[in-house]
């Protein structure tokens, strides 16, 4: 499959890619720029030529031939003298039984078909790395917008824990606890900024340029359920669709005609061959002298292998491992898909329940941050409750982004084990995705809503 004509229609459709602003956008431009996509279909390529050389294996075989030669001769007592030759002719051979080559191509028939099911697995794959990367660039920004509020709420008590030891009406130690917090919160602000800065590089790592105006879910996101479906119904989807599971299917059914291709190394050849040769030469020792030959040929031959210094049977034993090496693998794919989809819709069952409930200790934050705040105006709270409420009301809100956007990662992934995981998926998410994320740098409040 080559990606030109979606580069070319991506350069006519998106002239401003590169601030692209939503999911949708961002998977497209992976889609042309990724390298590890473009890696999976030239796999994919490769893999399907070798059901072609198998093909031609069994395929007439013609060989051509041409030869010129000049002689020279000096023998005691006899006459001295130079020659010279030419000959040409071809040769041809048709495999007529050969159950090694037909085994062969079986099973690189089989490999061919894995190819499919492996590029079909990387395209679904490049859906949840992009996402993922895009979803870390959103939760780095709402945490990036949450220390900074976190720095600037610390600073403030700072400052006022100061003014109040000035005028006598604070200890020292309240001073050097909010000195610590303050200094706390800036050291997050840093880590925040780099991890955010990290993460638009991981993003621009698959598209292969920058990705600025990311869209983010609205404040009045609430998360939902598939209709209808339990954990069984994914599971036995997933082993019906998944490719993975598919492609070690296929490998397995290659590596038992491996194993016939190598036992066949016991068996007897039988082939037609034929050919054709027309040669001249000339000698002039005792005179010119012309000599033409021209001559044709062609019979059956029954090859039967006899002894072959072990190699047959070493071959037999390690293609069985080779086999027994695939079915292992395959049932570990089986085992481990049946685990990773019923995880991935339980994880997806419990985040509409962590979605809720992060977004209600967000909401508890403020009002208990709110509340101290008010007791220390009035002398029944201290500079040390602010600033504690403070810092869980920091760690809710980035709790609170995690959970929003590891729900719809969720989603994705359980479709991906289903294999059913598609363009279609993507723009299902992208819809819910209308608020301008990068705002809330510009604005740092709106992580408190």
């Amino acid at each position: 499959m080559s990606r030109r004509p979606l580069v070319l229609a991506l350069a006519l459709a998106l002239p401003f890619a590169a601030n692209a602003t939503d999911l949708m956008q961002t998977y497209e431009l992976a889609r042309a720029g990724d390298p590890q996509l473009s890696i999976a279909e030239s796999t994919r390529l490769i893999d399907k030529e070798g059901a072609v050389q198998a093909r031609a294996a069994l395929l007439p075989q013609v060989d051509g031939s041409a030869s010129y030669r000049l002689d020279h001769s000096s023998r005691p007592g006899s006459p001295t003298g130079d020659g010279k030759g030419r000959t040409y002719g071809v040769d041809i051979s048709q495999t007529i039984f050969d159950w090694s080559r037909i085994a062969n191509l079986r099973g690189q028939k089989a490999i061919s078909n894995a190819a499919d099911y492996d590029l079909a697995s990387a395209n679904s794959e490049l859906i949840t790395r992009t996402s993922a990367a895009y979803f870390n660039v959103l939760i780095g920004i709402e945490s990036l917008a949450a220390a900074e509020t976190n720095e600037a709420a610390s600073r403030k008590q700072f400052d006022y824990a100061q003014k109040r030891l000035d005028v006598g009406l604070a200890p020292i130690t309240d001073v050097h606890e909010a000195r610590a917090e303050y200094d706390s919160a800036r050291a997050n602000t840093i880590l925040a900024r780099n991890a955010l800065d990290d993460s638009y590089r991981a993003l621009a790592e698959i598209t292969g340029q920058p990705i600025t105006g990311l869209r983010g879910l609205p404040d009045e996101f609430r998360p939902e359920l598939p209709v209808d479906q339990t954990a069984d119904v994914w599971v036995s989807r997933a082993l019906e669709q998944n490719p993975d599971l598919k492609s070690a299917e296929f490998q397995l059914e290659s590596a038992q005609f491996g194993v016939s291709s190598a036992r066949a190394g016991h068996y007897p050849t039988l082939s037609l061959g034929g050919g054709y040769t027309n040669g001249t030469s000339w000698d002039s020792v005792g005179g010119t002298l012309s000599r033409d030959v021209e001559g044709y040929n062609w019979g059956v031959t029954l090859r039967v292998p006899i002894f072959a210094g072990g190699a047959t049977q070493s071959g037999v034993r390690q293609a069985l491992a080779q086999r027994d090496r695939a079915a292992d693998g395959l049932e570990q794919t089986r085992r481990a898909l049946v685990r990773n989809t019923s995880n991935a819709y339980q994880a997806l069952v419990a985040g509409v329940s962590e979605v809720e409930a992060r977004r209600l200790a967000v909401v508890s934050a403020k009002s208990a941050l709110d509340a101290s705040q008010v007791g220390l105006e009035v002398g029944t709270r201290t500079v040390l409750d602010v600033l504690q409420n403070q810092r869980t009301l920091f760690q809710a809100q980035v709790e609170f982004a995690r959970s929003k956007y590891q729900f719809l990662q969720n989603r994705l992934l359980l479709e991906q084990a289903a294999g059913t995981l598609d363009g279609a998926d993507v723009q299902d998410v992208n819809r819910l995705l209308t608020a301008d994320a990068e705002a809330r740098l510009a604005n740092p409040e709106t992580t408190t809503q």
